[in-house]
């Protein structure tokens, strides 16, 4: 599994290097990490700086990452820290004393559920851990599908009202026991958002973070043109569309990355709230905004509905475009979308 995900990204990075060392601007500096997310985090720097100063800006975002790494974890505890994991084995039985971080990221996670209209739903551990043990036993040669039962009873608890906040008490409660947490469909969004802005506090100009096909992009180039990324091609080949990204984030959620076969059909990772089984509308959706936690749940959230309703539901929020590509191969993108694109 993860040996087709660090494919796809390093795809991502092909383009990069390439398109990036093209005219007058200088080669970057590029460091890339391995351990976080369970995927691959590039930095790139196109700073007039000192190698001391590039090597402390990435040191700087490395620690982040390790930190929300943990906290975000639903699988494993670490030492010290009460993380996702600890929440999820306390649920129904006690709070949960928790970092600020976690807090002010769970706050932000349930508003941005709450506004994609569920279609993001962290609350929904309980189906997706069904899904991912599915995913896991086909790894090891053990395809088999999570069953209808299993699935309508693991959906009878999702409801984000179950995750009691309390800011004043600094702790985290899941009232339903049956109730678990899963921050896959925006974590990584808001990882990069907060590095994003650890960069620039720290006076970084023309850097761009690839974590896991999660763009973001600081400044502009020398020329005064944006980065130059790709979206990929669900069939492989040639990327969809080539994008010019300044000051912003592009996210991409995809039936392509994480995916397991069963007598011949692809099951992938994006679950559909209502049908409780993969979403089938399209093949990959992008979305791009100055949002990176909102880019990642929105092309989560896009990618769950129909077109129209996905319109629709983009129009809600300013400054956010979409390129859609359908499951026959049919492909839409919004006017701001198609004014970065390049021809």
């Amino acid at each position: 599994m993860k040996a087709r995900i660090i494919s796809v990204f390093l795809a991502t990075v092909l383009l990069f290097l390439t398109l990036f060392g093209c005219g007058a601007e200088a080669e970057p500096r590029s460091k890339t990490y391995f351990e976080y997310f369970d995927t691959a985090s590039a930095i790139y720097s196109y700073a007039e700086e000192s190698e001391e100063s590039f090597i402390g800006n990435c040191e700087a975002v490395a620690a982040l990452f390790s930190d929300y790494h943990k906290l975000f974890d639903i699988y494993y505890e670490y030492s010290g820290v009460n993380n996702l994991c600890t929440v999820n084995k306390n649920a129904g039985v006690a709070p949960v004393s928790v970092d600020i971080r976690l807090i002010d990221f769970l706050e932000y996670a349930v508003g941005i559920c709450k506004e994609c209209g569920l279609e993001t739903n962290i609350a929904m551990g309980s189906v997706l851990s069904l899904w991912h043990e599915a995913r896991e036993n086909a790894d090891g040669g053990e395809a088999h599908l999570p069953s209808e039962a299993e699935l309508r009873a693991a959906g009878e608890h999702v409801s984000l009202d179950a995750i009691v906040i309390d800011r004043g008490a600094g702790t985290v409660y899941i009232s339903d026991a049956e109730v678990s947490i899963d921050v896959g469909a925006l974590g990584k969004g808001y990882a990069v958002m907060k590095a994003t802005e650890l960069l620039k506090e720290r006076g970084a100009d023309r850097y761009v973070l690839n974590v896991g096909g999660n763009i973001s992009a600081i400044g502009e180039k020398a020329n005064g043109k944006g980065w130059v990324t790709g979206i990929t091609n669900p069939d492989g080949g040639d990327f969809s569309a080539r994008i010019e990204l300044k000051d912003g984030y592009c996210v991409t959620s995809g039936d392509y990355e994480r995916y397991f076969e069963v007598d011949g059909v692809r099951y992938h990772h994006i679950i559909d709230k209502d049908t409780l089984m993969p979403a089938k509308h399209f093949r990959s959706v992008s979305v791009i905004s100055d949002d990176g936690a909102l880019a990642d749940a929105l092309s989560t959230a896009l990618f769950c509905m129909p077109y129209e309703e996905g319109v629709k539901l983009l129009q809600r929020f300013d400054g956010v475009d979409a390129f859609w590509i359908f499951s026959d191969g049919q492909r839409r993108m919004t006017e701001g979308f198609e004014k970065i694109t390049l021809k």
